[in-house]
């Protein structure tokens, strides 16, 4: 339901931290014309936005980090 732009006025400030909170338009009528005030949709964080992926590790993770690495073979193979 519209309101009339003396309403506006009068509450300005209160009506436009209404639409902020709810998202919610409100609708100014002035002339037989109804004039709206939207908010602007939240925006969406990046983190929001990010795709779900499955699991990379298979098993137990704090397996990898005590792995004896002074066993391992770091030398090129011979081509």
């Amino acid at each position: 339901m519209p309101i009339s732009a003396a309403r506006l006025r009068a509450d300005l400030y209160r009506l436009l931290d209404q639409a902020i909170a709810t998202g919610e338009p409100i609708g100014i009528e002035r002339r037989g014309v109804v004039v709206l005030i939207v908010p602007p949709a939240p925006a969406v964080s990046w983190v929001d936005r990010l795709v779900a992926r499955e699991p990379v590790v298979v098993g137990d993770p704090d397996s990898i980090v005590h792995v004896d690495w002074a066993a391992a073979v770091w030398d090129a193979p011979a081509v």
